[in-house]
């Protein structure tokens, strides 16, 4: 077999069997090894960030790396965006990214690059394949470092010799270290805070969201009488009725620091210290008290979810029993509103759905709604990178093919990977995407007031304004090949997403505001 055959052959043998690809010339034996290796499901994008967001998704439900295949070091330099977004979530994914020939480098063609320089800051191993004898090898270090606890994104860069070359084998695949639980002491610290009686809240991130981490995590509450809460920037957070309640993190400063004022102590499981996502003039950047005591039960490379259950050994063995029942809010009726979109998607929203959220101004009252719906998953843009929840729906479709997905994107931040579109009309992914249609950016008009620098002029509101002219959502859709539909009340709202919610492949709606 030729390198690039023993290259997907040993991502198989790791358990990696969906690439997320957009490849070139130097990749092409790759593609070629499709054909032979049909066990390997490979998703195009027409964007490298769309590839990269789309592993990202995957990574986050699937619970395993995603591969990307990506076009020399300008194909990569297009994915780091979403790429900061998957290393700040901690999620595994494996990027291979072609090179030319070794023997050509030497011509310095115009697609030269430093691809090892471009993949370093958000990729936690590089490796450059050099032979074709130990590119087997080389992918299985690649696997076993991206499954390294918590989650970490890998780059095998493979030059085109490498890969057609003969000579290509298969090795074993490289024994995983599961993460390391922390020791007793910071465990039983943990247990004499909460039976302190002191206001606590324990703020969780990772696999401290959902499964088995979060169970115990209601258990905890429950007896030390502690709040739950999540980051701001949350990865996947399970929620709704029948599940412990967590309570998000506000992204207004002022906000989170009333959310926190009244906890005297701060347990973090995955988790680092609140903070304000930027410095304000005057602000101080912290969101907990001063006289509040913050103590790291789990670092982000240990057993999140194992560690909450030891703490629950050690606080009690009683069972936590959920007593929410479902409570959707009614469907309203009227003008489009912020508050009644939430209030329609609470009402609707399916059992099981999985809810990706980069609706950061017109989406602040959806979580708030959908509490009382049916258990689903909520991921968020977990970097602060906009151009997230398109391909990020696109991953998790192709991760849970049996579950809706419900994307809910503002206009501005879906513009940037658009694409998207396009691949899930390719995949008949069951995706219905909502769109914020502000025709601004909203965020930044806010945040221009927050930092003190009085009302903006003309020249800096311009900065703002994407409605010159205006985006038609509904005629990118259709040229994209997904169906889409501009509403303008409520009961359209609710009329459109209900169809989206119930038919098969992906739906968009545009809700102007």
């Amino acid at each position: 077999m030729n390198g690039a055959e023993s290259l997907l052959r040993t991502l198989l043998a790791g358990g990696i069997d969906c690439c997320f690809a957009n490849p070139g010339t130097s990749e092409i034996h790759i593609v070629a090894a499709l054909d032979q290796i049909k066990e390997m499901r490979c998703v195009l994008a027409l964007f490298e960030g769309v590839v990269t967001g789309a592993a990202d998704g995957y990574a986050r439900m699937a619970e395993k790396p995603a591969c990307t295949l990506l076009h020399l070091g300008p194909g990569l330099g297009n994915g780091l965006a979403n790429l900061h977004n998957a290393d700040r979530a901690h999620v595994p994914i494996v990027n291979l990214v072609g090179q030319h020939a070794t023997y050509h480098l030497k011509y310095d063609t115009p697609l030269t690059s430093d691809v090892e320089g471009i993949a370093r800051p958000y990729s936690k191993w590089v490796r450059t394949a050099l032979v074709t004898r130990s590119l087997g090898a080389d992918a299985a270090a690649a696997i076993a470092a991206a499954r390294m606890a918590p989650g970490q994104i890998a780059t095998l860069i493979v030059p085109a010799d490498v890969s057609w070359t003969e000579g290509g084998s298969v090795p074993s695949t490289l024994p995983l270290s599961p993460p390391r639980l922390p020791d007793t002491k910071v465990v039983e610290r943990a247990a004499q805070m909460l039976r302190s009686g002191l206001p606590t809240a324990v703020l969780m991130a990772g696999n401290a969201l959902y499964g088995r981490g979060l169970l115990a995590a209601g258990r905890i509450a429950a007896v030390g009488r502690a709040k739950l809460l999540a980051p701001y920037p949350l990865t996947r957070l399970q929620r709704g009725a029948g599940l412990p309640v967590v309570e998000r993190t506000a992204y207004v400063l002022e906000q989170a620091v009333e959310q926190y004022k009244e906890f005297r102590q701060v347990i973090l499981v995955g988790a680092a210290a609140p903070v304000a996502y930027f410095a304000y003039p005057g602000k101080n950047a912290v969101i907990t008290a001063p006289e509040c005591e913050v103590h790291t039960l789990a670092t982000p490379a240990e057993d999140c979810a194992g560690a909450l259950e030891a703490l629950d050994s050690t606080l009690s063995l009683s069972q936590w029993k959920s007593e929410r029942q479902e409570n959707r809010p009614a469907l309203p009726n009227g003008s489009i509103t912020l508050q009644g979109v939430a209030s329609v998607v609470g009402a609707l929203l399916p059992d099981d759905t999985i809810v990706v959220d980069e609706s950061m101004t017109s989406g602040r009252g959806l979580m708030a709604a959908t509490k009382g719906c049916p258990a689903h998953d909520w991921l968020g843009n977990t970097g602060g990178s906009i151009g997230i929840a398109l391909p990020l729906s696109v991953g998790a479709a192709i991760a849970c093919p049996h579950k809706r997905v419900l994307c809910l994107t503002a206009d501005g931040s879906a513009m940037y990977t658009i694409q998207a579109l396009w691949t899930m009309a390719r995949e008949n992914l069951n995706v219905t995407t909502v769109v914020f249609a502000n025709r601004e950016y909203a965020v930044l008009k806010r945040e221009f007031s927050y930092l003190g620098v009085g009302e903006p002029g003309p020249r800096a509101l311009d900065m703002f304004d994407i409605g010159k002219p205006d985006i038609d959502w509904v005629q990118l859709a259709q040229g994209a090949g997904v169906p889409g539909i501009r509403v303008t009340s409520l009961k359209g709202f609710a009329i459109a997403l209900r169809d989206g919610l119930e038919s098969a492949g992906p739906k968009l709606i545009e809700v102007p505001l």
